[in-house]
């Protein structure tokens, strides 16, 4: 017997497939993480112990940076973050909840503007000039299927896990069968009576894509944001972190505070409206320690 590191890449019914130098060994856990209340997740780098009799075992899991998702995913790099224009309409407030969320866990952000063949020329147009304004704040966004699929290889360095996110129904399994031509992933209708997809995705696994990896996870269309720190939120609006240089107190929350630099921005219109009452809600949202309603 001898031991190797990989990362795991699917699990299913108490199975687990490791990637070790681009071979795919499946494997069982040891009980030992039971009793040490923990589970093995797609993306955890681990030890597996290997059986020349095909009794491999998963012996380690190494710390991991984060855990993203429904069913978690485990050292996620990057987000892909999908947004339909429509079927759910597109949300500004769902948006910034999302980007709050990926912040908080210290996740880059790609967005993608997913169904625009389904809305007008005039609702596109729309939509895409409130996203020029995520551009310019440093968020990367592709607005078609085509240009996606040309740039997003160049994106994905080596080793890195990305995962794609976004709430039901808004076209994750869509997008994958474009981007992983082997992926074969479910789609499913639209649940119009709710505006939300129905769960189409049945377990996570990644694939090779790029240099790296990429996860596709079942949408969920809520996100915990009330567990954030309060006077830590500001920090998690990128363009309130560099305002706030600007702000006459060092831990202005950009409330009530004189001299407060991103109120002032607010009120010039540099940065969004909508933006600082999304903040703002989020901000009641953690001061009542639940999640609203409508999101659950």
């Amino acid at each position: 017997m001898k031991n190797a590191t990989g990362t795991i890449v699917g699990a299913i019914s108490g199975y687990y497939d490791v990637d070790i130098d681009g071979k795919v060994i499946r494997t069982r856990a040891r009980g030992v993480f039971r009793g040490r209340k923990q589970k093995p997740l797609v993306g955890d780098k681990v030890e597996v112990q290997l059986d020349d009799k095909g009794m491999n075992y998963l012996v380690k899991i190494f710390p991991r940076e984060n855990e993203i998702g429904r069913p978690a995913v485990a050292n996620v790099a990057q987000v892909l973050l999908v947004i339909s224009a429509i079927e759910p309409d597109f949300s500004t407030e769902l948006l910034d909840r999302y980007l709050t969320f990926f912040s908080w866990q210290g996740v880059g952000v790609e967005i993608y503007l997913s169904k625009t063949d389904l809305v007008s020329e005039e609702k596109l147009a729309e939509i895409k000039q409130v996203l020029r304004y995520y551009q310019e704040i440093g968020y990367t966004v592709f607005t078609s299927a085509k240009e996606l699929e040309e740039r997003l290889p160049d994106l994905v360095q080596k080793d890195e896990v990305w995962t794609l996110a976004g709430q039901s129904g808004a076209g994750k399994s869509t997008i994958l069968n474009r981007l992983e031509k082997d992926a074969n992933q479910e789609t499913g209708a639209i649940s119009t009576a709710l505006n939300r997809g129905k769960h189409t995705t049945r377990k996570v696994q990644l694939f090779n894509y790029g240099e790296g990896l990429l996860a596709d996870t079942p949408g969920f269309s809520a996100v915990d944001l009330y567990k954030i720190k309060i006077d830590q939120l500001p920090n998690y609006f990128y363009e309130f972190a560099t305002a706030s240089k600007g702000c006459k107190f060092r831990s202005c929350q950009h409330i009530h505070e004189p001299g407060c630099n991103v109120k002032k921005l607010v009120a010039e219109g540099s940065i969004r409206q909508s933006r600082y009452d999304d903040y703002l809600k989020i901000r009641h949202e953690i001061e009542d320690n639940r999640m609203p309603e409508y999101m659950k």
